[in-house]
């Protein structure tokens, strides 16, 4: 079983979102799920600061030593962070994919869309 921490909100697309000490600023990344069927992670892209997203649209990439993985957008807003580590190390993507392998962060264009996100059961029942 995948390690699916109950504090989060997931995607079908295998994200995870995370409420960070700034009101409407939510963090990113993909799930040890996510990373553990990617395999050696040697790239990450992430869009860039300012950047403004939609939900459900390809934002960037991951690509291992295996395949080439989009990064979906979970809610639509601005980002307003990247996690700049991951241009010297990508592999922290897999070695810690809910803390320091995050890939970016969004000011929301809307709170509500949070309500739209699957709970960690959810989560786990789809990747079961």
């Amino acid at each position: 079983m995948s390690n699916i921490p109950a504090e989060l909100s997931y995607t079908a697309e295998h994200e995870w979102v995370a409420s960070t000490e700034q009101d409407g600023v939510v963090r990113v990344g993909i799930t040890d799920f996510a990373q553990d069927a990617l395999g050696d992670v040697v790239y990450a892209q992430v869009p860039e600061l300012g950047s403004s997203i939609t939900a459900n649209d390809v934002v960037g990439e991951v690509e291992s030593t295996k395949s080439v993985s989009d990064i979906y957008a979970p809610v639509s807003g601005e980002i307003v962070a990247r996690n700049e580590g991951l241009d010297g190390d990508p592999a922290l993507i897999n070695s810690d994919p809910y803390g320091e392998g995050w890939l970016f962060e969004i000011r929301l264009s809307d709170a509500g869309q949070l309500s739209g996100l699957l709970n960690a059961e959810a989560y786990g029942q789809q990747v079961g």
